[in-house]
């Protein structure tokens, strides 16, 4: 009788047709494993006993393959303001647009300053300017940067009954503005909502994104 049969009542199999079986002697079980090579016709899966599970690779610092982190979260994965300490003052500018959909009877209330609540662009610029300047108080992580300029500039679009909102947001600092500057837009467009609500609720604000920055370690960007 051959020995995978003597011993196979006593086997415990796990991960493949490798076997092993508390008690057994080592060299009885190699022996199976040999026996057992001959019938499947493939090497045994190395042993899960004594030795230690392999890692999946990671890469090294200097990988091309490297991912980007996530820099709001710490080792744990607990949420964390960054620690920008370390970094060197540069000059950082960021530009960030935006879109309001009015529709065509809103928009002709705007472009004719007929709206009740008042002069709608106006209005929606002022509110820009201090939604950047209260991001820190908005948006949890972010730092409290001291601005050096702000700029929201409205302007009317009768193609398509829309007000195209752009704002910049520039500082001298440790770490970026692209945060203030869509928040800039991001209030304004509210503000434009609020100030034409009651001539229809089918206002759509849209397109919120980053279009420039420059500054600090990754240098300038700029979208498409």
């Amino acid at each position: 009788m051959s020995i995978f049969r003597s011993i196979l009542p006593t086997v415990v199999r796990n991960n493949g047709w490798r076997c092993f079986a508390t008690g057994v002697p080592s060299d009885t079980i190699a022996e199976l494993n040999k026996e057992m090579e001959s019938i499947f016709g493939e090497s045994p899966s190395p042993s899960p006993l004594g030795s230690t599970p392999q890692q999946p690779a990671r890469p090294t610092n200097g990988s091309k393959d490297r991912q980007p982190v996530l820099t709001h979260i710490d080792s744990s994965g607990q949420a964390k303001m960054v620690d920008v300490s370390s970094k060197h003052d540069s000059t950082r500018v960021a530009i960030a647009t935006c879109k309001v959909l009015l529709g065509q009877k809103a928009f002709e209330l705007v472009a004719s300053n007929q709206i009740a609540k008042g002069d709608v662009l106006t209005v929606a610029k002022v509110a820009g300017i201090t939604g950047a300047k209260q991001t820190s108080n908005l948006i949890p992580m972010c730092h409290n940067i001291n601005l050096s300029h702000v700029r929201v500039d409205l302007t009317l679009n009768e193609e398509d009954y829309s007000v195209m909102i752009e704002g910049e947001a520039s500082t001298s600092g440790k770490t970026g503005v692209e945060m203030e500057a869509m928040t800039a837009v991001a209030i304004a467009g509210l503000t434009v909502y609020d100030m034409c609500k009651a001539a229809s609720k089918d206002i759509c604000i849209t397109d919120i994104c980053l279009q420039h920055k420059t500054g600090g370690k990754s240098g300038s960007w700029s979208r498409g």
